[in-house]
């Protein structure tokens, strides 16, 4: 299959514009971070730095469950996927340019939170370097896995208990918000094998100090966040075709 980007840039603009009206859900993205936050400052300060990196990560996962919930709407309620997919926009430019408007007009927030986090945690360049690719990655990885699985409803009322069980699953139970010490050492290759508690665990790792990881598991964690977030996209990009057709 050959990959076509035609309208990406269009389609992102567009997105984009749709995203910035939808105040509201800007204004009110980083709430559950945000009182995180200021549990772990009042209860247990010396962790916020493992709270502060995990927060950014999770709030790059979120845009995945922003993109299904967009997907799905935009299919379900509106139907404008047929008019677009219809249009000469391509079925790839569709489900990267929606990804990519979700990013830009939620980018805001979290950047904010990595200003918090540098002024917080004496961040150093090498951890700075892997936050930026490894957030990157993650949202690679969840901006497909979003598209994906918004494919999947005939109601929106089905998109809850699938969002609730991918938030729970890739951002509250693994080692995001907490440290992965915390965890068996017999859980912790688990762990690393999921992209969003690999890319902080990778961060922690580059900052020194924060998380203490083996040679195997840095292996580990990197490979795993590479090649899923690879292989999830361009499965994506397949998928945005073979179910285009059916639009």
């Amino acid at each position: 299959m050959r990959i076509q980007w035609r309208g990406t840039v269009a389609f992102t603009a567009t997105e984009l514009r749709v995203q910035l009206h939808e105040t509201l859900a800007l204004a009110t993205s980083m709430v559950v971070q945000v009182v995180l936050l200021l549990f772990v400052w009042i209860l247990n300060r010396p962790l916020l730095p493992y709270a502060l990196i995990g927060a950014v990560v999770y709030s790059v996962f979120m845009l995945g469950q922003r993109v299904q919930n967009e997907a799905a709407y935009i299919r379900i309620e509106s139907k404008l996927n047929e008019l677009y997919h219809a249009s000469p926009l391509s079925p790839e430019a569709y489900f990267v340019g929606m990804s990519a408007g979700i990013l830009l007009a939620y980018l805001p927030p979290i950047l904010v939170l990595i200003v918090v986090l540098l002024v917080v945690v004496p961040v150093v360049p090498l951890a700075g370097a892997v936050l930026v690719v490894a957030a990157a990655a993650v949202w690679v990885f969840t901006s497909s896995m979003g598209y994906v699985v918004s494919t999947f409803f005939k109601e929106n009322r089905a998109i809850w208990p699938y969002a609730s069980i991918l938030t729970n699953l890739f951002g509250v139970l693994p080692p995001v918000l907490y440290p992965i010490r915390f965890l068996p050492a017999a859980a912790r290759p688990w762990a690393l094998l999921l992209p969003t508690s690999s890319a902080v665990a990778l961060v922690e790792a580059a900052q020194g100090g924060l998380v203490a990881l083996s040679h195997p598991e840095i292996l580990l964690a990197a490979t795993s966040l590479g090649l899923e977030a690879g292989i999830l996209f361009a499965g994506a990009l397949v998928w945005a075709r073979r179910s285009s057709r059916g639009a």
